[in-house]
């Protein structure tokens, strides 16, 4: 498949509004309806595109707690990794999380309502899972920069 530069112009209208019409992105490429229908079909079928979402406003839902917490297991073996991997990645808390390298195992990304919320997920969640041997959490004090977009 040849990407080219229009593709990155379409995936770019797409990740800033991906409920436009095939119209409205024709406008804007210059192209016919049916060539950007081809071309998202395309990108959807070699794997760029991997699907489509609503973001939602975290203060309407009240959950703008945002802590991102490090986490350190107490061995390195499979068993281990594998373990704590999967019984992250059940926690609906947690948005994102990362195996790393360096002085910690892992950064999680945790959403919740407020401080008592982050107390109750570690004490009843997080610090129940297994091999764990260390947090740390570092709590934001001001979103300063948010985007799920990927620039071409």
């Amino acid at each position: 498949m040849v990407f080219d530069a229009t593709d990155k112009k379409l995936l770019g209208y797409l990740q800033q509004d991906s409920k436009q019409t095939n119209k409205e992105l024709s406008n804007k490429l210059n192209l016919s309806v049916t060539a950007v229908y081809e071309r998202i079909k395309k990108l959807e079928k070699e794997g760029f595109i991997d699907g489509y979402i609503a973001l939602v406003n975290k203060d309407k839902v009240q959950k703008n707690f945002i802590v991102f917490c490090h986490v350190k297991l107490i061995q390195h073996s499979q068993d281990y990794v594998f373990s704590f991997e999967r019984e992250v990645a059940k926690l609906n808390e947690v948005l994102e999380c990362y195996h790393l390298s360096g002085d910690y195992d892992y950064l999680l990304k945790v959403l919740v309502k407020d401080m008592a919320a982050f107390r109750e997920f570690m004490v009843k969640k997080l610090t129940t899972i297994n091999h764990i041997g260390s947090t740390h959490s570092m709590f934001v004090i001001n979103e300063v920069k948010h985007t799920t977009a990927i620039t071409m």
